[in-house]
């Protein structure tokens, strides 16, 4: 047997020991040894800055993680279809904030969250983008849909027409009824033919001043335009007595093609000093700016009523116009039919009938009576009536039958 002192580990040798051999009990042999321990942390590690920044740096991590998220479904949310089903419309007061705009449109249910609004208008950056006005919401549409559609200034427009043959006083009412408009009316009523008759549009919030104000300017501008162009040999003293008389012809008649040859019937009786004798002058010499009630019939004693404007009494002109005449009465007056003409009559028909003499112009009148006659006998045998009408006030044969102002110029003989 080997008995190598060395102890170098060879098989069948027990290793040297450097002390006594203590027995253990079977617990303590079957009880696991303790491992290596782990190395000493150093001093850095165990610095309070190092453990506050790691601290940091992870809640940055998760701030960004939850921004991340919160950006995901906050975008879905400003680009999705959204709650109101009908749509509406909805006003943008001038100098109203990105806030307070978006809690309105919560408010109306147009948006589902007012601060996803507000932070997707900031981040496309259109924080001073949004534009007063009044805006027509589509249903479904998206908050993006919304900002896009503030920022683009498309609002509402409203519509209010001042016709042809209104008179100032008639014009300015409406004006003042459209409640779409804001402001008061001008203190000082404009005079009468002054404003322009057409259709304006407008976004809600504009002024009534503003409107009588464009009505005005356009209309000055028309008339000088047309007066202008006119016809060298006009018996017309001044631009004045040309919107006069523009505005009997546009009550005369409402039909394009008559316009110019009932306006060279008015300027032949002017060139040979015979009355207009136009029945729209006598009724606005008995109600003014006001106009004729529609069940209120020129009456035979009417027509001999003396007023400034009863061309059935004075010579001339009225001293101002009836009416506000449209363009096409303007150009009329200006340019009007080469005719002998000196009457005209109503057809029956929304026309006219025009003469170059009495005795035609009589025959005309006579038609046009039988007519009347016919008619009214028609209409009292479909109700079974009489046909008897007021034996103390009789409607004027004189008149053309197109309303508040049609009629024949020239009385019948």
């Amino acid at each position: 047997m080997n008995t190598n002192p060395a102890g170098n580990g060879e098989f069948g040798q027990r290793p040297a020991t450097s002390g006594p051999i203590v027995p253990k009990t079977a617990s303590e042999a079957l009880r696991p040894e303790a491992g290596t321990p782990p190395p000493k942390r150093s001093r850095a590690s165990r610095s309070q800055v190092v453990v506050f920044m790691n601290f940091v740096i992870s809640l940055v991590m998760l701030m960004v993680l939850a921004a991340g998220v919160a950006l995901y479904f906050g975008k879905q949310e400003f680009t999705e279809a959204g709650p109101s089903a009908n749509g509406d419309t909805f006003l943008v007061k001038p100098n109203t904030g990105v806030q307070d705009i978006a809690d309105q449109l919560e408010r109306r249910g147009l948006i589902s969250d007012a601060r996803v609004f507000r932070l997707g208008v900031r981040a496309f950056g259109n924080d001073s983008a949004l534009k007063a006005g009044e805006y027509e919401i589509k249903p479904r549409a998206s908050m993006r849909d919304i900002m896009e559609l503030l920022k683009s200034g498309k609002s509402v427009m409203y519509s209010l027409t001042i016709p042809e043959g209104l008179t100032v006083e008639q014009a300015l009412e409406r004006i003042a009824g459209e409640p779409a408009l804001s402001g008061d009316m001008p203190a000082t009523t404009p005079p009468e033919g002054s404003l322009a008759t057409d259709t304006l549009r407008f976004t809600r919030g504009a002024t009534r001043k503003q409107m009588v104000d464009k009505l005005l300017a356009d209309q000055k501008r028309v008339v000088e335009d047309v007066w202008q162009r006119r016809a060298p040999d006009l018996p017309l003293a001044n631009v004045e007595e040309f919107v006069t008389l523009a505005s009997i012809v546009e009550k005369e008649t409402g039909k394009g093609d008559e316009r110019s040859r009932v306006a060279a019937v008015f300027l032949n009786r002017l060139a040979k000093g015979m009355r207009l004798q136009s029945d729209p002058t006598i009724i606005y010499g008995l109600f003014g700016g006001k106009g004729k009630p529609a069940d209120r019939p020129i009456y035979q004693s009417d027509i001999q009523k003396p007023t400034p404007y009863n061309t059935y009494v004075i010579n001339g002109l009225p001293p101002t116009p009836i009416a506000n005449p449209g363009r096409a009465a303007l150009e009329a007056v200006a340019n009007p039919s080469k005719t002998d003409d000196l009457y005209f009559v109503a057809d029956g028909t929304g026309g006219h009938v025009f003469a170059a003499t009495l005795d035609e112009h009589n025959d005309n009148v006579a038609r046009y009576r039988a007519l009347q006659k016919k008619q009214a006998d028609d209409a009292a045998k479909a109700a079974n009536t009489t046909g008897a009408g007021d034996n103390t006030a009789k409607p004027a044969d004189a008149g053309g039958g197109n309303g508040d102002g049609g009629g024949d110029a020239g009385a019948a003989q």
